[in-house]
């Protein structure tokens, strides 16, 4: 069969399968529920990593795989599942599509750049990785679903807008090269912390 499966490549798909099912889920109206896919897509992806480097055995192509299918899942889950989300939302004109449009854009183009300067950064050193250029893609997971948490205080149409705004900017911050903080495990613990909180929030509203 062609490509490698055992299990260091299950959280990868899982989020890949949660984006596909909250898809489902935005199209239906179930707003909550797709948001608390995209949460659970960040959840996989915390720990994907995590759960490859765990095999010691792992060959080069394997780790090659890993890097490509990661960052082609990361596409879909965080590049186009919350612009797909927006839309179902209510944000149909033209100028919304011009935001989803440069989302995904400036999603595709970061993912690119860091397989390419995360192959040269490996072939160059063995350390970990201890900052990122950028706003990683998977900030997502947790950006969109706490503005939609802005029901409990705003308009649900206001709170649809400001989604679709911030759109904008994150995008922007996908590509502006800028050094942020690579958070050890003890921040990726905080961040799921952070997300079932949201998530709580998500399903209490």
């Amino acid at each position: 069969m062609i490509g490698y499966y055992n299990y260091t490549v299950i959280l990868t798909y899982l989020s890949l399968l949660s984006a596909l099912f909250g898809t489902h889920l935005a199209f239906c109206s179930h707003y909550v529920e797709a948001l608390l896919c995209l949460l659970a897509c960040g959840a996989f992806d915390s720990f994907d990593g995590i759960v490859a480097r765990s095999k010691k055995d792992r060959t080069d192509e394997e780790k090659k795989f890993g890097i490509q299918i990661d960052s082609l899942v990361d596409m879909f889950s965080f590049g186009i599942f919350p612009a797909i989300i927006g839309y179902t939302l209510g944000l149909h004109s033209w100028i919304w599509f011009v935001a989803f449009g440069l989302y995904a854009i400036c999603a595709v183009s970061r993912l690119g750049y860091f397989n390419v300067a995360e192959e040269i950064r490996q072939n160059q050193t063995t350390e970990k990785r201890k900052f990122y250029q950028g706003l990683p893609v998977t900030t997502s997971c947790l950006i969109f679903p706490v503005i939609y948490l802005l029901n409990y205080f705003l308009d649900s149409s206001i709170v649809t807008t400001i989604y679709g705004c911030i759109m904008f900017l994150v995008a922007i911050l996908f590509i502006v090269d800028f050094k942020m903080i690579k958070p050890g495990l003890k921040g990726v613990m905080g961040m799921v912390v952070l997300g079932i909180l949201v998530a709580i929030g998500l399903v209490l509203l």
